[in-house]
């Protein structure tokens, strides 16, 4: 079994987390850390657990107990608790912030299996990919890998509520995000440098920019996107290409028709159609923000890491109707 530590237990991800290791085959909780909620029942906090655990919080750290500690700490708070805290060599570090993403002076893999497999099934330390992040680089990596982003690429994204995390605000109050819509961050949300890193990493270069307009949406939880290059590739041709880029992609999957959010919530699938307008390709790609977005991926890497099956814990059923 595989000995597991999670840090910022009590948020969203935290909670989706402790969800999906439960009912992991060779995943076994330690400690699930809330100093706010230390004591008390997981299930009192993440309700959707009432019968499925009696595991409660705890502000303890036993990371000598552990094989693995997963951080779902709000962005920028990893590094600020490394440098307060001693985590033994030993342990593996899965980190869903964004603090490690982008490379530098640090040991931490850029985890997203579809490009970096090798190199997440050797590493000590991974960084877990953002959610929009994640959506648009699976829209777009192929085409890099075709050598088409010469220009520059128009991007729109549409995530859930949980997308912002447990803590309430005033564009997640359901009388303000019901029957609305907005934008936020335009041109400049903080994902950007990573999925500029990783299509540079496939296409050998990236001079052209990448306009992603991020919006919010009036559900809960799923990422939509649609991403348009210009090109005068024949489509067949990069129909294929999409194909034999993710023929051995264990959760990310090229679909022959138009896709929709709900083949994938509550799933750690990517899905990804394309369509050709005159010049024009339209790329679109859906996943759950909450799973291939976050927690989903991060236990894919958990796998890779320790050299199980890459699909353990994570053979969900879609929300399909």
């Amino acid at each position: 079994m595989i000995r597991i530590g999670i840090l910022g237990a009590a948020g969203y991800t935290g909670g989706e987390l402790i969800r999906v290791l439960l009912n992991h085959p060779e995943a076994q909780i330690v400690f699930a850390n809330s100093e706010s909620n230390a004591g008390n029942l997981v299930s009192d906090v993440h309700e959707g657990l009432i019968g499925d655990t009696d595991l409660r919080f705890t502000d303890q750290m036993p990371f000598n107990d552990v094989d693995v500690v997963f951080f779902c700490f709000g962005h920028g708070k990893s590094q600020q608790f490394l440098k307060e805290h001693a985590i033994p060599d030993s342990v593996k570090i899965i980190d869903l912030a964004q603090d490690f993403r982008i490379k530098g002076d640090h040991d931490y893999v850029y985890g997203l299996p579809e490009i970096n497999k090798a190199d997440i099934q050797q590493a000590q330390h991974v960084s877990n990919p953002g959610c929009f992040a994640t959506c648009i680089q699976l829209a777009l990596l192929p085409a890099a890998h075709l050598n088409l982003l010469k220009e520059d690429v128009a991007v729109n994204a549409i995530t859930g509520s949980t997308g912002a995390g447990q803590k309430p605000g005033a564009t997640t109050h359901f009388s303000w995000r019901a029957d609305n819509l907005s934008i936020y961050k335009p041109f400049q949300h903080q994902h950007i440098a990573e999925i500029r890193q990783s299509l540079k990493q496939v296409q050998g270069y990236l001079d052209a920019d990448i306009d992603f307009i991020p919006y919010r949406g009036n559900f809960a939880r799923g990422i939509f996107c649609t991403a348009v290059v210009r090109t005068a590739a024949p489509i067949d041709d990069i129909v294929q290409a999409y194909k034999d880029f993710y023929a051995d992609a264990t959760f990310t999957h090229y679909s022959d028709k138009p896709i929709d959010l709900k083949q994938v919530v509550n799933t750690n699938k990517a899905l990804v159609h394309c369509e050709m307008y005159g010049n024009k390709l339209l790329i679109t790609s859906a996943i759950d923000n909450l799973l291939k977005g976050a927690v989903g991926q991060a236990v894919q890497n958990m796998n890779l890491m320790f050299g199980i099956d890459e699909t353990a814990g994570l053979r969900l059923k879609p929300s399909a109707f």
